[in-house]
C-alpha cells in the first residue's frame, strides 16, 4: 500500500486567527501535525497552503509544502489541487490530515489509508467511533455517521441519528442502550481520480443544510468505507480553550 498525507493549512481562521503558526511547545502547530504525519507509512507528506508565511515556515522545517489557490470552499477543493497539482495518478491514494491536528494518531492515518486500499468500490474512506455519551449524541458540533451493514456511509448529520423513537419518545434526551450511533472522526483517505471529479460535482440540498462536504460525495453516488475504532479522535485545536489544553499535553510530554 502506498500513499501520501495532505494537510490543508489555511492562514484564516474566525476564533484563532493564523492558526496553523500558532505555537505549540516550541513548534508551529501546522510543524508538528506535519510531524505526526510523517510518522506514519506515508511515502510523502505534503502541506497545502494558501499563505506564503506557512509555506516558508515549513520549508524551514524541513517538510513540503504547496501554495494552492485562497478561494477554495472546502478542504477537499484545496486537496483537489494538490493532487492536480502533483500529476497523480487517477488510482493514487491521498489522505486528508487537518492541520489542525497536532495530536493525531500516526497509525490512525495508516489505516484509513489502508481501508480505502482495501475498498476498490469506494470513493472515499474515513474513521468513527462509537458515542458513549448523550452529549456527544446531541451536539451539533459533534458529526454524526450512520452505516449500512457493510459499513458503507448511509448518511452524515450534526442531528442526532440514528433516532431512538421509543427511548426518546417522551422528549428526554438520552443515549439508548445499544443504540449503533457513531462520531465521525475528520479522516479522510481519497483516491486521486475522485478528487479530480469532485470540484465539479454538483452541491446537493443536504449538504448545504448540513454543511458537511462529505455529503457531496454521497449525494452525487459515491462510496465511502467507514472504518469503525475504538479509540476516541485525536483533539483538534477549534479555539482558544482547545488550543491551551493542547499545549498543556504537549508540555507534558516533553
Amino acid at each position: 500500500m502506498s500513499f501520501i498525507a495532505v494537510i490543508p493549512a489555511r492562514a484564516a481562521s474566525t476564533r484563532l486567527p493564523g492558526k496553523p503558526l500558532l505555537d505549540i511547545g516550541g513548534q508551529p502547530m501546522v510543524i508538528r501535525t506535519a510531524a505526526q504525519a510523517a510518522r506514519s507509512q506515508a511515502s510523502r507528506v505534503v502541506v497545502a497552503t494558501d499563505d506564503a508565511l506557512i509555506r516558508q515556515t515549513v520549508l524551514e522545517h524541513g517538510f513540503e509544502a504547496l501554495l494552492t489557490r485562497a478561494d477554495h470552499a472546502t478542504g477537499t477543493d484545496r486537496l483537489a489541487e494538490v493532487a492536480g497539482q502533483l500529476g497523480l495518478a487517477p488510482e493514487a491514494i491521498v489522505v486528508n490530515v487537518q492541520g489542525d491536528e497536532p495530536l493525531i494518531d500516526p497509525e490512525q492515518i495508516n489505516q484509513v489509508a489502508r481501508l480505502l486500499d482495501e475498498a476498490p468500490d469506494a470513493a472515499i474512506a474515513t474513521c468513527a467511533t462509537p458515542i458513549r455519551d448523550a452529549d456527544t449524541l446531541f451536539n451539533p458540533s459533534a458529526v454524526k455517521v450512520v452505516c449500512a451493514l457493510n459499513g458503507r456511509a448511509l448518511y452524515f448529520s450534526r442531528a442526532p441519528v440514528p433516532w431512538a423513537r421509543d427511548a426518546l419518545a417522551d422528549g428526554s434526551r438520552e443515549l439508548a442502550s445499544g443504540l449503533p450511533a457513531l462520531h465521525h472522526i475528520g479522516l479522510y483517505a481519497y483516491r486521486a481520480g475522485f478528487l479530480a471529479r469532485f470540484p465539479d460535482l454538483p452541491v446537493g440540498p443536504l449538504e448545504s443544510f448540513e454543511s458537511l462536504e462529505q455529503l457531496r460525495a454521497l449525494e452525487n453516488g459515491f462510496s465511502i468505507a467507514v472504518r469503525v475504532t475504538e479509540g476516541h479522535p485525536a483533539m483538534g485545536v477549534d479555539t482558544q480553550e482547545d488550543l491551551d489544553r493542547v499545549r498543556e499535553i504537549v508540555i507534558n510530554r516533553l
